[in-house]
């Protein structure tokens, strides 16, 4: 929970900058900037996973200890079965909901995070491209990529939405 902590609150060009440090110039071990190989894609990956995975890791801690001292799960843990099976089947699977809500939200702050972690590991992508088109004032590029954004995060949610009513029959759309 520590390292979950401490994802969660630093920002993501910190984390950047010390990912950078840390790996390219004290080990030598990745790249600082660039693009072409998976080598390149790691430390932008860890550096905005590492928030995400925070705040998942301690919902889903949460939700699963919260579901545990459940009454069902009591009843299954009576009738005798495996642990592993009360676990999975009855303790994570109802914890779920509120984990697909929240990998839903956090792709809105992944998707801003993504401007700075590009700017920093100059990867030339959609928020490199936001970056460049701002300072240019480029506004129909802006706006196109605004609405992108808006876009994939509306079809995010929506998919989140329908696969929490897949998960839990109690959960459907009137």
């Amino acid at each position: 929970m520590v390292g979950a902590l401490a994802g969660q609150s630093m920002p993501v060009f910190w984390i950047s900058i010390l990912l950078v440090l840390v790996f390219s110039i004290t080990w030598r071990l990745l790249p600082t900037s660039g693009y072409g190989t998976i080598r390149h894609l790691i430390l932008p990956s860890l550096a905005l996973g590492a928030y995400s995975a925070g705040r998942l890791a301690r919902l889903v801690r949460a939700q699963v200890i919260d579901a545990l001292g459940q009454d069902y799960v009591r009843t299954a843990w009576s009738k005798g079965l495996a642990p592993r099976i009360v676990l999975y089947k009855h303790a994570v699977r109802t914890s779920l909901l509120p984990v697909v809500t929240l990998l839903a939200l956090e792709f809105g702050s992944l998707m801003g995070g993504s401007i700075v972690a590009e700017t920093v590991f100059a990867w030339p992508g959609i928020g490199l491209l936001a970056t460049q088109s701002i300072l240019a004032r480029d506004y129909p590029v802006v706006l196109a990529i605004v609405f992108l954004m808006g876009l994939t995060f509306s079809l995010v949610n929506l998919g989140a939405d329908l696969l929490c009513a897949r998960l839990d029959p109690r959960v459907r759309a009137v």
